[in-house]
């Protein structure tokens, strides 16, 4: 999709041209693979390097377009997000060393958006999830200035007829209302192709199905979201219901999300499961269309079938079948979409070379997979990896299996077989696969994160630690150290760049709040048990309504009628307040000026925080 020019599905004559072309590139799909058109050798593979575009204090920075135009080279395109890039790798034949020249090609295409991002005052940073990224960041106002975005916001935003309500349980839980299909632009992917012969494809595919998870377990690195601790891949959640077309009234018409792992093995030709995405989703984009795929064909040429990539380009399964050509000859891909961006480049080729050497190492006794699995087990082995990373158990071959036993005594070794199978030299097998092994016996991206934002946040504000680990990872990164090698980060560590310390850095959000008709005596109660000196009160929409100091409140137990106040008698109405992302220096010197010691601190009318004078006494 991203290289057409689209428009929202909207005309009836519209729709109807699109469904044409869109028929007519299947029946050409069938009549190449039957008269044996589909290229089968050699086997290619290619990579989608995307990254994020950071400032000097690790923030986010929506220049995406500026240093797109610095940088000049086609490898490059957008994203969503405007602080989101994405290098499209050459094809490389799967040979000898294709992975450490793959490496070797995505490090040229990386130092060269370096130096056009440093001209803007700008860095990049590897990661599935950004861990500086805030609700704001997912506002419209970050999105891409490119009419594809916004007609696939539209088209997205008007089949679903509703926000996108967003829940994700894991340690903590993050629940809010989002009004766009922004929330995709937090997951940064290295999104990896495989050219699969048709004479075995659907075989392939499954069994790219049956080891996702197990695969995904050893590279999870992207558990926080807003702060948030939440999946070991975190972006697996939020992109299923980021782009969701469904609502309420909707669930019949499409029964499960545009973004999927798939409700069954496939058993078809390789056009069913085109097929089968295009009755279960509406199509939501066009563009303009030359002749139909099936003439095109007749005449001896071989057609793109731009319809059909099109609508393929807005189902989201995790492993997806693409159709490309190359130097004229239509192929097969399948494209592994769940693995992040990150931790480093070395970790990323890691985890590519890791699947593919599973995927073509596959051993007899996993043929026809779908005939010894139930599909049911292998989805489930994938989301519980999404949630535990290298902490799950799997459901494999019909008996209970850590990841760790799983991925060290089975599939290290399958990958091994495959790679040498194929003529992988062993120097890069051996490189690439002992990042993978140590990794798996000491940390991942996932687990480094964690231990290292729960050791800051012993000494540091969580947005502050955020910043911090953020930075620290920019480092390693640099020197492409894989994450398994790096230290974890320990509490008291500083951040090597001079904050620009705001409001959101010293503001406290674990507080309680109260409900204007509350009794007084239950909220007095409350700020002595947990030493509360200001006590926030809001309504049912989560905005403030006045405030409680002990100042106000410390004598009413020998009032005799406390008993029957309640908040709203004693509370103070007139608020000062302050946004998150002012300056803390402009907080102090309201306090000042006020002569007050507690500003609630308010995003779009919601409260999200308290700053107390005690919060500031080093500014």
């Amino acid at each position: 999709m991203g290289n057409l020019e689209v428009s929202k599905l909207n005309k009836k004559k519209d729709k109807a041209h699109y469904i044409h072309q869109l028929i007519k590139d299947l029946e050409a799909l069938d009549m190449m693979i039957e008269q044996d058109l589909i290229e089968k050798s050699p086997i290619r593979i290619g990579a989608e390097q995307e990254f994020c575009l950071v400032d000097n204090e690790f923030m986010p920075k929506n220049n995406s377009l500026e240093v797109l135009e610095t940088i000049n080279d086609n490898h490059f395109t957008t994203e969503i997000g405007e602080y989101n890039l994405e290098i499209n790798s050459d094809p490389l034949l799967l040979e000898t060393d294709c992975f450490s020249r793959l490496h070797n090609q995505l490090k040229y295409l990386l130092d060269k958006a370096k130096v056009a991002a440093a001209k803007h005052d700008t860095k990049i940073c590897l990661t599935g999830i950004l861990p500086t990224l805030r609700i704001p960041h997912i506002s419209e106002n970050y999105m891409t200035k490119i009419k594809r975005y916004q007609a696939l916001n539209e088209a997205i935003k008007e089949s679903r007829g509703q926000d996108f309500y967003i829940h994700i349980k894991g340690v903590d839980e993050l629940n809010f209302l989002s009004e766009s299909v922004m929330l995709e632009a937090c997951n940064t992917s290295f999104q990896t192709h495989l050219q699969v012969s048709p004479d075995n494809f659907i075989n392939t595919y499954n069994w790219a199905q049956a080891i996702s998870g197990p695969v995904l377990s050893a590279c999870t690195n992207s558990p926080l979201l807003f702060g948030k601790e939440l999946w070991a891949e975190t972006r697996i959640a939020l992109f299923n219901q980021s782009v969701d077309t469904r609502a309420n009234s909707f669930v019949l018409n499409e029964k499960q999300s545009r973004v999927s792992f798939g409700s069954h093995w496939e058993q078809g030709s390789i056009s069913s499961i085109f097929k089968d995405n295009i009755s279960k989703f509406r199509s939501l984009l066009t563009s303009d269309f030359e002749d139909d795929s099936v003439s095109i064909l007749n005449r001896g040429e071989i057609p793109k079938l731009k319809a059909l990539n099109l609508h393929n380009g807005t189902v989201y399964r995790w492993n997806r079948i693409c159709y490309g050509v190359g130097d004229g000859k239509p192929h097969l891909r399948i494209e592994c979409r769940y693995l992040p961006s990150g931790p480093t480049l070395s970790d990323e080729i890691a985890n590519m070379m890791f699947w593919v050497g599973v995927v073509i190492g596959q051993t007899k006794a996993y043929e026809d997979i779908h005939t010894k699995m139930d599909f049911k087990d292998v989805r489930s082995n994938f989301y519980k990896a999404c949630r535990s990373g290298m902490q799950t158990i799997f459901t494999w071959n019909g008996k209970d299996i850590s990841a760790k036993e799983l991925v060290l005594d089975e599939l290290i070794p399958m990958a091994y077989r495959g790679l040498y199978k194929i003529g992988i030299i062993p120097k890069d097998a051996e490189h690439y696969l002992s990042i993978i092994e140590n990794r798996v016996k000491s940390w991942n991206g996932a687990e480094w994160m964690v231990k290292s934002y729960r050791n800051l946040q012993k000494t540091k504000q969580p947005f502050e630690a955020l910043q911090v680990m953020t930075s620290y990872m920019y480092e390693k990164q640099e020197h492409d150290f894989p994450v398994a090698s790096w230290s974890l980060l320990e509490e008291g560590m500083s951040s090597h760049f001079d904050i620009k310390r705001i409001v959101k850095h010293n503001m406290n959000t674990k507080i309680y709040s109260v409900d204007e008709k509350d009794s007084l005596e239950l909220v007095l109660h409350m700020m002595k048990w947990n030493n509360i000196h200001h006590m926030p009160v809001i309504n049912i929409k989560k905005e403030i309504i006045g405030i409680l100091s002990w100042k106000d409140i410390e004598d009413c137990h020998q009032d005799e009628l406390l008993v029957n106040q309640t908040v709203k008698d004693v509370m103070k109405k007139a608020l000062i307040t302050i946004e998150p992302d002012r300056p803390i220096k402009e907080a102090k010197m309201l306090m000042e000026k006020h002569k007050i010691h507690c500003l609630p601190v308010i995003y779009k009318n919601e409260l999200v925080g308290i700053l107390t004078s005690n919060d500031i006494l080093n500014v």
